[in-house]
């Protein structure tokens, strides 16, 4: 499992602080309007799946179900990440839900569907 998840914590890393670069610079030009999350979670994705594919042979997984582990490894740090740091900067529950209301235009679990498929993606267009 080490073989899996070290290598796929190093891309990780990787990929969240390419993400919070997006957030950091999202917020400077578009503030935080709700359109402005929707936009940053689907070039977000592309990055996601960008990363992937440029990394999958690192990666190496060989099977369906190790690709699909490294993605919700993947996911479960983003939450962790994503909710950590919203409560570090003082944002609410009430706010830090609302990026996850997809009836109320949060996206953020399009994003993480994305980013659990996306090894798995990655792995089947480079094989």
């Amino acid at each position: 499992m080490a073989r899996l998840l070290i290598p796929a914590l190093f891309v990780w890393l990787g990929i969240i602080a390419l993400e919070s670069l997006q957030g950091l610079v999202r917020r400077l030009i578009a503030g935080d309007e709700l359109f402005a999350r929707q936009i940053a979670t689907f070039t977000g994705a592309l990055l996601v799946l960008l990363i992937a594919f440029l990394t999958i042979r690192q990666l190496r997984p060989n099977t369906t179900a190790e690709a699909l582990i490294i993605g919700a490894f993947w996911v479960a740090l983003t939450l962790v990440f994503d909710i950590g740091l919203g409560r570090l900067t003082g944002a609410s529950w009430q706010r830090i839900g609302a990026d996850f209301d997809l009836a109320h235009g949060g996206l953020l679990p399009l994003g993480l569907l994305v980013m659990l498929f996306a090894p798995l993606i990655a792995r089947r267009f480079r094989n």
